[in-house]
Order: C-alpha cells, then structure tokens, then sequence
C-alpha cells in the first residue's frame, strides 16, 4: 500500500468504529430524545445524498472520500430509523414459542420488514444517483454494508456463539428471541468464505488501480470489506468485543438500572 492509501485506511477504520459507538449510544438514550436524534440523522441523511449527487461526476481523491462518507451517512439513517424503532415492521414483538421453521422465518421477517424495504429504497435511490457516472463508492459502499449486515442477520438467526443482545437497546430486545445460540451453523462457512474472497479481490483492486482516485476508493471499500469479514468471525470468537463500546453501551447499561423511586410527599413508608 503506497503512502496515499494510509489515510483512507485510517479513515475507514475510524468511522466503523466511532459511527457504530455514536448509534449504540444514542439508541440507548431515553426515548424523549429519539425524535430529535432522527430528525437530525434525517437532514445529515438529506444532505448526504446531494453530495453524493454532486460528487458523482468526479473522480478525485476527494470525490472518493466524499462518496465513501455519505455512502455511510446514508447507511447511518437506516440502522437510526430501526435501532430507535420507527422503521422496524408490521410484526414488532417476540418471537411465539413453538413455531416451526417456516413460522419462525415468517415472524422474523415481519419483525423487520419495513426496515428492509427501506434498505431496498436507499439502494435504489444511491443508484440512480450514481447511474451511469464514475464515481460509485457511495452506492458500492452501501451495498457493502447491506449484504455483509444481512449476512450477519442470517447468522443471528440460524445459530452463533455470540448474540451480542447488549446491542440491542431496550425497545428492541424482543428481536433476541428469534436469535439462536450455537457453536455455528452451516451457512456460517459459506459466508466467511465469500467474504473472504471478497476482501482478497477488495484488496487486489488497491494494487491494480490506475488513478489515485480509484486508489483511494479501492482502500476505502477493501478496510470496510475486511472489517465486515471481521465482524463475521466476532460471532463465533471468545472475544469481549463489546470492550471496543464500552463507551457506546454505557448508555444502555444506565437504561437498564433500576430507577429511584421518587417518594410521594406526605406518604410515609410502613416499617
């Protein structure tokens, strides 16, 4: 990797890390302030995709930086609009004991299909913003995260060794009953396989690039493939991953404290 290449790497690493502690942390704050949070991720949201209009024309080392971090921000907007509970789906409560398979996949998807139809939307509108032009890292961005983080669905609900239901913030606990504990399952290899082959031809693109513009690009997209491929292993691992937000989760530890009750005035206790 040539020297241009470090700062996109460390770009890439950083928001992962810090855009998933910020949404851990926001998503565990009272509910009094969700609204506000989406409305403010609805304009972040609003404007990163005007300059992902802007920007797909150019091929620059900034256009790349630019495509990549509204891909994200767009990104951002979808999993803030489901971890705060406005677009979740027709079916928001706990899996029923006893159902077959067929039942279970059937109440899993409905716990969350408007958030996948609004995923499918995104995908659509990125790629009419960047239908037929030459910058794309926003809508390959994009699909990345969609298929590494559905990927990541799939598993949760066949079967892994870590579930991670502190993530979840207390609105959304009800979706850790369609999620299986096991040492693996046998969609698990698969998809560590592509993912890996994936990285490998993410990384490959790094070396082949022609134009510091697709080399900054190919670096952007191959840390976040890497990452995804990371955070596939993070499921099976004896890991304390959660370590890396700790910062993120404190607030849903304090959502998770007994609240003091405030005495009645005039009301004494009884001893």
């Amino acid at each position: 990797m040539t020297g241009d290449g470090v700062p996109a790497l460390l770009t890439a690493l950083f928001l992962w890390w810090f855009g998933t502690g910020l949404i851990l942390y926001l998503d565990g704050l009272e509910r009094r302030t969700h609204g506000r949070t989406l409305l403010i991720a609805t304009l972040l949201g609003t404007a990163a995709l005007y300059v992902v209009e802007r920007s797909a024309g150019e091929t620059t080392v900034g256009s790349a930086y630019h495509g990549f971090i509204a891909g994200l921000m767009v990104w951002a907007w979808q999993e803030i609009a489901f971890l705060l509970g406005y677009v979740t789906g027709p079916r928001p409560h706990a899996c029923p004991p006893g159902l077959s398979a067929i039942g279970r996949t059937s109440h899993a998807i409905g716990a969350i299909l408007w958030h996948e139809l609004a995923l499918l939307a995104g995908a659509a509108i990125l790629l009419a913003l960047c239908w037929g032009q030459p910058n794309r890292v926003a809508v390959d961005t994009y699909l990345l995260l969609w298929v590494m983080r559905s990927s990541t669905k799939l598993n949760l609900f066949l079967g892994v060794r870590n579930l991670y239901t502190e993530f979840l913030p207390n609105h959304l606990r009800f979706l850790a009953s369609y999620f299986r504990q096991q040492p693996m399952n046998l969609l698990f290899p698969v998809s560590v396989s592509l993912a890996t082959v994936a990285s490998v031809l993410f990384v490959q693109s790094v070396f082949a690039a022609t134009s510091s513009h697709q080399g900054a690009a190919a670096v952007l997209l191959a840390t976040l493939c890497i990452l995804g491929l990371l955070e596939h292993w993070f499921l099976v691992l004896p890991l304390p991953i959660e370590q890396l937000w700790r910062w993120g989760l404190a607030s849903h530890r304090r959502a998770a404290l007994p609240q003091p009750v405030t005495p009645v005035p005039g009301v004494q206790e009884a001893t």
